[in-house]
Order: structure tokens, then C-alpha cells, then sequence
């Protein structure tokens, strides 16, 4: 078989490395750990499977005001954007307006939306300043994250507050509206600490559409979060958080009345969007070879969007309504010529065809106005316990039992209130062979009220050539749950207030009308990964390199349009490839990244092909110039997103001044597209390719 370009990249690499810092190959240095692929801390070579980690230094170098434009920094990852306010992140591809098959974590705690299946980039209640690293296992993890951890995990660790102490002020002003500001005020005692930070940000989104027609996709937040440590005793500890969230992002108004003439209504349709979230973790170390931890939490988020709807009249008929419930595909056929002949059909169709023709001939096609709304109330309630024991030095067990009630209230998506219990059962085992086999294998098993049980392997094989330089195999499985939208929807558009009032109705439904099947399987996910994991620490070099082939089956694919709502367990995806990542400390001064993927993919549904590109990648340099001064120069790419090309190159460059005890850094971002194409969706357009912001930031 004709080796392709990035398994020749692959080799030149190891060959490269492997030159220039063999004699490391047995160094005592010691090697850093990961948590994110087992729950157990890890080097990078021991880990049954692919993680990236992006640091603090890498973080700050980046000029990233998001988390979403940070994950560009990830091989593999497709970043695109619905609007300027709706980022949606993929591993490897897919759908490119959802984003449902990652699992997303703040310290532990999943943020991850259980009635629609989404993750709100925009809206996460975290500030960017406050991270310390985001650790990303690429590939499927259900095994230690349960269902909806199908393609990935991305782990975002806040700072420790006994890291935080002292005050932290910070502004950012830019073009395209942006104003972002953030603070924070850190103390500690004897045995504790806390850290309190208030943020916002603000900017203007896309600047038109494809016409050249003005884009509502602006977005305003504002956050803040309490994140506190206490050492009880010794052996035990508590943290815990409170994090809330509260601002408005733009919608553009795109409804087409049944009838010409009839006036848009309100185009403001704006989300208020609101998110509260507190955790709990109890940690107690009984001994050195067996510990104890219980992790709580609740969230709610909020998004209510109302604005007022105007339509024809007979879009509130009820036998309109009652014929859509019928078969909607005489309603398209009837709507398409509304005065025409009734179209053939049961006598039953026929009937009702012919009194909403009698209703149009009686003036239904007059325009009628009332308040329509979109707003959703999601809670999530988790509670587990993990239990971490060294059954000897060369055997570990991590076991747990966790508990989730999911609850989501719409009167639009649900017609009320819906909700659903998990229960989970998981395991991991880690057994060390020899000084170089190493075999890991672990499950999770899963009852999900709404959609059934499910059990999820995974088996691993590492051989450590060294304790820092490792191969491995590996084989698992994952499912996603259907959400409580695409399986259980009950969706119906009520208007309020109408005026005039419709066949004698001041609240009346529209006729569309859709609902769940009900009996949605799981997707699932079966991956093989072949590996490589190397640190050469005297050169300062980390590379990790993964060959992957990963087939979906039961995929729900369909877009969740109400005028077409059929979602099923139809489609399938393929991807395979390979993926790369360096790290490398060139000196003290100088720090290269590259990272770079190649995914060969098939999908039965077009929709699924849409945000996968065949070659990604990045490229960053980061520099301290000395004197405080320091840059960080970053390329992005990708060769199509939507049938669109992306190309784009970051440059910060930031000057620090000390006083006394107190620091001012000043910096600048220009971001520079190199491609002429709208992002991801046509309606994306910037009227320049270049952005700059600046920041200050002072702390003392």
C-alpha cells in the first residue's frame, strides 16, 4: 500500500528525535502526568490512548479570548461557527451546526446540555484567565465519562485558588466590538484559600451576511465564580465552586411566512442566556495506596427567547393542525398550491383540505401578530463516588458508582416538563506486567431512564520502551444517548396575545407540530488507535503520533428542523488517519508546536460530511525576547469546513513591566485571515480579514 504523506511525516519525526536525544532515552528526570484519559494520574506514554494538553504559557501566548479558538490548538479538532456567538467544535467532523458527541468538563463537572445535547461555547462559565490547562483525550471515553464522551473529552482545570492569591485586573478593547474586561482577588490561611473573579466580554460578531446585508450575531456576558479550598485534616479536603453566568446573544430573524405580504414581525429574537452552577468534592486519602473522593453538583441553565410573530391566519387553523398531524406530506403538496384542486388523498385528508380551503376563501390569509417564544429550563443533579486503591505496586484499581437527574422544561420543545434518571457503574483496571508491558482495561455500564442500559469496554496495550517513551493498542467502545429533544420532543410553537385573534383564539398553536419517536437507539462508536508517546527531556522535545480507524453506527443525522422532524438511527461514519503533535523547548527563550491530521472519511448523510477536513493542523512559536518583552506567532488551517477553506495567522506580542511587587503587561492581538472565504456558513462574513485587540493587565 502507497504510504501517505503523514505516516512519512511520522517517521521523519521519530528518526529526527531519536537522533538528536537518544542519550535521554534513560534520564532521571521526572515525567509529567496526565488525568484525564483514566481518572488515574498518568504520563503521557502509559495512557490507553491520544491526549493533548495546552498549558498555561501556551494558553496566554495564543491571545485566545475563547476556549472554542483554543481548541484549534488540538490535531484533529474542526472548529466552526453557526454564528458569531455559536461556535461548534467537532473531533474529526460531522454534523457542522451540532456539536453533541464531545464531553465537556470544568474541574470534573460535565457542562454538557442534557435536554438538546449541546455544549454552549459562548456561554461557559468560566473565564479564560482563570484556566490553568485544558487536557483533551482525543477519541471515544464513555469508559470513564459515560455516554455522550463518543468522540472525545475536553477537561478544563481552573487555577488552584492557593495559586491565585493576590489581585488580578485585566481590560481588552478591539475592533468588531470587542470589550472583554476581567478581576480577581485571591487570599489564603493556614489551612485554605479562595479565589473570587468577576469577567465579561462583549463583541459584534460577524459583520454581514451574504447578501452584504447586516448580521445579528453580536454577544454581551458577564460571569462570576467562587472557588474555595479547605484542608480538614491531614488526610481530607474539600473544594468547592459556585459559578453563575448572565448575557444576551443575537439571533437573525429567518422565518418565511406562508403568504407573501405578510410582515416579519419583530426580528429581535434574542436569547437571554443565564447559567448557575455549584460543586462540591470531598477528597480522603486513607492511606498512600487507597483513596476516597465524593464529587456534587447542580446546574440550570436558562434560555429565553421571545419576540413577537406575525403569519397568516390559517397558520393557526385547527384542522390545518390536525391535518399536519395526519401526514405532513399532504400538507407541503396541499400549501405548495393552496387554491388549487385538493390534492388526492384519504377521504379523511380530503376533508379537512376542504374546509382550510373554505377558511382561505373566507379571508384566513389576513395577517394575525402575537408573542412567540423559544425558552428552555434544564437542571442537572450529579452525585459520585470514585474509589482509587493501589492493590499493590504494580496493580491499581479505580472503581465508582454515580447517580444523574436530568430535568428539562419547555413549553415549546416539550410541552412541559421532561425528565431522566442515569445510574452508572464504572472501572478501571492498570496493571504494569513488567517494567515495559503495561495492560489497562475498564468499563462503564449505564442505565439511562429514557433510553435503556448500555455497557462500554475498553482494552489498552502499552509497551514503555522507557518510562517516558511508550507504544500503544487501543480497542473501545462508546455510545451517545439520544437527547431528550431528538427522542422525546413534544414541540409546538404557542402564541401568545394574537391580535387579531384567530378563529376566535387569543393563544393560539401553530400548525407545525412535532414529535420524538420515542424508541431512538444509542450511537455507537467502535475505535482502534495504534500509537507512539515520547518524551526526549533533555532536548525538551514531546511527540505524540496516532494511527486511528473509527466506524459510528446508528448516527442520528437529520437537522431537527420542525417542519421536518424525522430523526433516526439511519446513518453511519468512517474516519481514519493519523494525527501528530510537537512540543518542543527549543532553548530557555524558544518553544515550537506543530500539530497536523489527516482524516480519510465516509457518511451516508451529507450532513455528516460537512466539518471534517482531510488536512488540519497548527503552528506556534513562542519567544521571551528578554526585558519583558515576548511574542507568540500561531497558523491555523484547514482545507475545508463546510466546503470552505481556512487559513488564518495569530501574532501577540506583549511587553511586562515590574513595580515594586506589582506587574503591567500590555499586549496586542492581530489576527490575520490568509483564505477569502466566509466561515464555515455563507452568512459569515468579516468586511476586513484583519482584527486587533488590546489588553492590560495588572496584578498585585
Amino acid at each position: 500500500m502507497k504510504a501517505s504523506p503523514p505516516l512519512s511525516f511520522f517517521l521523519l519525526t521519530l528518526i529526527t528525535a531519536g537522533e538528536a536525544a537518544a542519550d535521554d532515552l534513560f534520564s532521571g528526570q521526572a515525567v509529567p502526568q496526565v488525568l484525564t484519559a483514566t481518572r488515574l494520574k498518568q504520563s503521557p506514554a502509559a495512557v490507553p490512548g491520544s491526549v493533548t494538553v495546552l498549558d498555561s504559557a501556551l494558553i496566554k501566548a495564543s491571545g485566545a479570548r475563547d476556549i472554542a479558538e483554543l481548541l484549534r490548538l488540538v490535531p484533529g479538532m474542526m472548529v466552526g461557527y453557526r454564528t458569531g456567538n455559536q461556535p461548534t467544535l467537532n473531533y474529526h467532523g460531522s454534523s457542522a451546526s451540532e456539536a453533541r458527541r464531545l464531553q465537556v468538563m470544568i474541574d470534573g463537572r460535565s457542562v454538557y446540555h442534557p435536554g438538546l445535547a449541546t455544549v454552549d461555547w459562548t456561554d461557559i462559565p468560566v473565564a479564560i484567565e482563570d484556566i490553568e490547562r485544558l487536557e483533551v483525550f482525543r477519541g471515544p471515553n464513555t469508559v470513564s465519562y459515560g455516554a455522550n464522551a463518543l468522540m472525545g473529552v475536553i477537561n478544563i482545570f481552573t487555577r488552584q485558588p492557593l495559586d491565585s492569591t493576590g489581585t488580578r485586573l485585566k481590560v481588552t478593547r478591539g475592533q468588531r466590538g470587542i470589550a472583554d474586561y476581567y478581576a480577581s482577588q485571591g487570599n489564603s490561611w493556614d489551612s485554605g484559600a479562595l479565589r473570587l473573579s468577576i469577567s465579561g466580554q462583549q463583541d459584534d460578531g460577524f459583520d454581514h451576511d451574504e447578501t452584504n446585508a447586516p448580521y445579528r450575531d453580536s454577544r454581551r456576558l458577564e460571569r462570576i465564580s467562587l472557588s474555595v479550598t479547605q484542608q480538614l485534616t491531614p488526610r481530607q479536603s474539600i473544594d468547592w465552586q459556585l459559578a453563575a453566568k448572565e448575557g444576551s446573544n443575537q439571533r437573525p430573524y429567518v422565518y418565511e411566512p406562508l403568504f407573501p405580504g405578510i410582515t416579519l414581525g419583530d426580528t429581535n429574537s434574542d436569547v437571554k442566556a443565564s447559567d448557575y452552577a455549584g460543586s462540591l468534592r470531598w477528597s480522603f486519602d486513607q492511606s498512600a495506596s487507597h483513596s476516597l473522593s465524593l464529587q456534587s453538583s447542580i446546574q440550570h441553565w436558562e434560555r429565553l427567547e421571545h419576540w413577537r410573530a406575525c403569519e397568516a391566519e390559517i397558520a393557526f387553523s385547527p384542522q390545518l393542525a390536525e391535518l399536519w398531524s395526519l401526514n405532513s406530506d399532504y400538507v407541503r403538496r396541499f400549501t405548495g398550491n393552496p387554491f388549487g384542486p385538493v390534492p388526492a388523498g384519504t377521504a379523511q385528508e380530503r376533508a379537512l383540505a376542504t374546509q382550510i380551503r373554505q377558511q382561505l376563501a373566507s379571508g384566513a390569509t389576513r395577517e394575525v401578530c402575537g408573542t412567540a417564544n423559544q425558552n428552555i429550563r434544564e437542571t442537572r443533579y450529579d452525585v459520585e463516588l470514585q474509589d482509587t486503591f493501589s492493590l499493590s505496586d504494580n496493580l491499581r484499581l479505580l472503581s465508582g458508582l454515580g447517580y444523574r437527574h436530568d430535568q428539562a422544561d419547555s413549553e415549546t420543545y416539550f410541552s412541559g416538563r421532561l425528565s431522566n434518571q442515569v445510574w452508572r457503574l464504572f472501572g478501571h483496571l492498570e496493571w504494569h506486567v513488567d517494567e515495559h508491558w503495561l495492560l489497562q482495561g475498564g468499563a462503564m455500564f449505564e442505565d439511562d431512564q429514557l433510553t435503556g442500559s448500555s455497557l462500554t469496554p475498553r482494552l489498552a496495550v502499552n509497551y514503555l520502551i522507557t518510562p517516558k517513551h511508550g507504544l500503544r493498542a487501543v480497542y473501545s467502545q462508546a455510545v451517545r444517548s439520544p437527547d431528550m429533544y431528538e427522542n422525546n420532543a413534544n414541540s409546538r410553537y404557542r402564541i401568545r396575545g394574537m391580535q387579531p385573534q384567530p378563529f376566535g383564539q387569543r393563544d393560539a398553536d401553530y400548525f407545525l407540530h412535532a414529535r420524538g419517536p420515542g424508541n431512538l437507539e444509542q450511537e455507537v462508536i467502535r475505535s482502534h488507535e495504534l500509537g507512539y508517546n515520547g518524551l526526549f527531556a533533555d532536548a525538551g522535545l514531546s511527540v505524540d503520533l496516532k494511527l486511528f480507524y473509527d466506524e459510528i453506527h446508528n448516527m442520528i443525522s437529520e437537522p431537527l428542523r420542525a417542519d421536518r422532524f424525522a430523526p433516526d438511527n439511519s446513518h453511519r461514519m468512517r474516519f481514519s488517519g493519523a494525527e501528530t503533535q510537537l512540543d518542543w523547548q527549543v532553548s530557555n527563550a524558544d518553544r515550537l508546536r506543530l500539530t497536523y491530521a489527516y482524516v480519510d472519511f465516509s457518511a451516508t448523510s451529507k450532513t455528516d460530511q460537512r466539518l471534517t477536513a482531510r488536512n488540519s493542523g497548527s503552528a506556534g512559536w513562542l519567544r521571551d525576547w528578554g526585558m519583558g518583552w515576548s511574542s507568540g506567532l500561531f497558523y491555523y488551517g484547514a482545507d475545508r469546513l463546510n466546503e470552505r477553506r481556512f487559513e488564518r495567522t495569530d501574532l501577540r506580542l506583549a511587553k511586562r513591566t515590574a513595580f515594586g511587587r506589582s506587574n503591567l503587561e500590555v499586549a496586542g492581538v492581530l489576527q490575520w485571515r490568509l483564505d477569502d472565504e466566509a466561515l464555515t456558513w455563507r452568512e459569515n462574513n468579516y468586511d476586513d480579514r484583519r482584527l486587533l485587540y488590546l489588553s492590560a493587565e495588572l496584578d498585585f
